[in-house]
């Protein structure tokens, strides 16, 4: 059977993080994964919080981008975290999402190589070995880490073929994306399994998740933070695999406009049904016994940002 985590996307009040984690935890879910989007709330911060309102659930640092913060600089966060909460740490990188880093003004080239090296510079820090590391994109030496933590396991969040493949061949395991279908989870898996070439990893996948006395009801709130993953580039085969009809370029220009409307109308219903698991708690249930049918280890539930929904999505989906 699955174990069910959570995802918090750094969108709820600061205030509200310690009873989200502690409602997480009673709940049953294993993880916590603590979003890192640009322009959002700071997941350090907010993990700092999340463990400390809790006593055993892990917190995962979701996905920290090289490409924003060092590597050095990611590594000194997750380890004075697990210093203060031993055990309780997972370490999530991956490149970021590309129209967020545009915005900041960052640039995100080479990110296979950028990745697999961030993955090296965190392990041999983590061990507390003095850094002798000289890649094409980073370089750290004679260094090492004051308060190295060996059993820190590093992620990978990847939605790509090679990124996936790297992920299986590198790391302790693999985070795909939300808002994915379930025919695309089964075909991340496989480039995972690949890469990975009889290698243990585990398998976590985010799955939007709302309840609602109807699904009508379920579908609209989760409508925008589906449509907001959806309208990148990148999720392209998502979207075909899923056998869902949908305009990402529209999609894209009705975000930047700020255009609602537009937005509500493009990520109709079927695209909602398609890529999340949504309705009464019965019909929750199936959905994610649809996910977890592919092999997922952990499913991230996503899309939540209240305590009381976080209660019943775990409730439902522990059924």
């Amino acid at each position: 059977m699955a174990e069910f985590g959570v995802a918090l996307d750094g969108r709820a009040p600061i205030a509200a993080i310690a009873e989200q984690a502690h409602v997480a935890e009673q709940g049953g879910a294993s993880t916590l994964w603590i979003a890192c989007h640009l322009f959002l709330r700071d997941p350090v911060t907010t993990a700092a919080l999340a463990l400390a309102a809790t006593t055993r659930i892990k917190i995962a640092l979701m996905a920290m981008s090289p490409y924003s913060m060092h590597p050095v600089y990611i590594a000194m966060a997750a380890a004075s975290l697990a210093e203060a909460y031993p055990g309780r740490v997972i370490l999530c990188l991956g490149s970021g999402a590309p129209a967020d880093l545009k915005a900041a003004g960052i640039a995100s080239p080479r990110p296979l190589l950028t990745i697999s090296e961030s993955v090296k510079v965190c392990r041999s820090l983590f061990a507390g070995k003095v850094a002798d590391f000289d890649g094409k994109v980073f370089k750290v030496a004679g260094r090492r880490l004051a308060n190295a933590s060996g059993d820190i396991p590093i992620v990978v969040a990847a939605s790509r073929p090679n990124m996936l493949q790297l992920a299986g061949r590198e790391t302790d395991g693999v985070l795909v994306s939300a808002a994915t279908s379930p025919p695309f989870v089964k075909a991340c898996l496989d480039h995972a399994a690949a890469g990975a070439a009889g290698r243990p990893f585990r398998k976590c996948g985010i799955v939007y998740t709302r309840l609602g006395a109807t699904e009508k009801e379920s579908i609209d709130p989760i409508r925008r933070p589906i449509g907001f993953v959806l309208r990148g580039a990148h999720h392209a085969d998502n979207i075909r695999l899923g056998g869902a009809s949908l305009d990402q370029a529209a999609l894209a220009a009705a975000y930047a406009a700020e255009n609602w409307n537009e937005v509500d109308r493009l990520v109709d219903d079927d695209v909602v049904r398609r890529h999340a698991a949504c309705g009464t708690p019965a019909q929750v249930r199936a959905k994610l016994a649809e996910y977890r049918g592919f092999g997922l280890d952990e499913i991230v539930i996503g899309g939540i940002d209240d305590a009381s929904a976080i209660a019943a999505a775990l409730a439902a989906a522990h059924g």
